[in-house]
């Protein structure tokens, strides 16, 4: 019989393992936006000083990982394993810095779920006893994204208000099995939601039921309530899809006044994102960043975060196919330390 699973989805982390190291690397634009002095690195321009975008978000990935370990006075070889996924087809920014890492590596996808999806596997992997130091780290890039899911960048197509704009940047952890600061506590495995909407330009409402989803669930496995966490945080759902969520949790009677979204607070709302921000990125610099830095300081003390993921293609968006999506939670607890 399972020891540490809770309910149906929940695992509950009996040897506390904790975040010893995290750094962002962002885009110009999101080093413009109101979490601006908190990034690690902002690049000057989208391209990172390659040719490619594509090239240019696997070096943020690179980069990102590197200044995590830099930190702690960590090398590459130092990492049990590494953990990342990113939006492009066969996850190329983390199959490359994997590459160069030279670390044994388990490329994950979840959409823009993938990094809580990479911080729950983890904490399997550290409360288990398998591993000592693992790398998680997940990228996106607005121009990459965007001529893989929708139109060519350079076709100038108007944007939808319901459209969210994919963060340029890249999140990178050092997750190990002892020491002091941030701990994992628990994890809560979500399940696929699919409402039939097909609009690739409205993310937002398209994960807001599985944000909903996996929240209740956590909620029910653990007989937490809201108000136990200082916040709960969503991924990247944005104006449209948070309050999609809160109309959701209000219709169950179940509190809104702790959540709020990253996709929300990583533009200012004059940079024209429209409904916010969006993409893997997002929630990985927003938690590596702001909440991180929150935690640390002891103004939160507890998180529930819950990654949110669409899982799209441009395949089945052009055979007409409904958006499938996902969303994975993980408790994140202030111990003490590491300030």
């Amino acid at each position: 019989m399972a020891q540490k699973k809770l309910g149906k989805q929940t695992f509950k982390f009996s040897s506390n393992p904790i975040i010893s190291s995290e750094a962002a690397v962002v885009g110009p634009m999101e080093g413009k936006g109101p979490l601006g002095e908190k990034y690690d690195m902002v690049l000057d321009n989208t391209f990172a000083g390659e040719n490619t975008w594509e090239k240019a978000e696997q070096k943020m990935m690179q980069y990102s990982m590197e200044l995590a370990l830099e930190k702690k006075g960590f090398l590459p070889s130092d990492l049990d394993i590494y953990l990342a996924g990113d939006l492009l087809n066969q996850i190329i920014s983390a199959n490359f810095t994997a590459r160069f890492l030279n670390t044994p590596f388990l490329g994950l996808y979840g959409a823009c779920s993938t990094l809580i999806e990479g911080l729950c596997v983890a904490g399997i992997l550290l409360d288990g006893g398998f591993v000592d130091r693992i790398g998680v780290s997940a990228s996106s890039h607005h121009n990459t994204a965007e001529r893989q899911y929708r139109y060519p960048t350079e076709q100038g197509t108007q944007r939808p208000m319901t459209a969210q704009w994919t963060v340029t940047g890249s999140g990178s952890f050092v997750v190990e099995n002892s020491g002091s600061g941030v701990i994992l506590t628990h994890a809560t495995i979500g399940k696929i939601n699919d409402m039939g909407i097909s609009n690739a330009n409205d993310m937002g409402s398209a994960m807001a039921p599985a944000a909903f989803d996996t929240i209740k669930a956590h909620l029910q496995d653990t007989g937490r309530k809201p108000d136990d966490y200082d916040l709960i945080v969503t991924g990247d759902l944005g104006l449209l899809g948070s309050n999609v969520l809160k109309e959701m949790m209000r219709r169950e009677k179940i509190s809104v006044d702790n959540i709020t979204d990253c996709g929300t607070l990583v533009y200012s709302s004059n940079q024209d994102s429209h409904s916010g921000g969006s993409g893997c990125g997002c929630s990985a610099i927003v938690l590596s960043s702001h909440f991180m830095g929150k935690l640390l300081a002891g103004e939160y003390k507890k998180i529930f975060f819950v990654g949110t993921g669409a899982l799209l293609s441009p395949i089945t968006s052009f055979q007409g196919e409904s958006i499938p999506s996902i969303a994975h939670g993980i408790v994140l607890e202030y111990m003490g330390g590491r300030q």
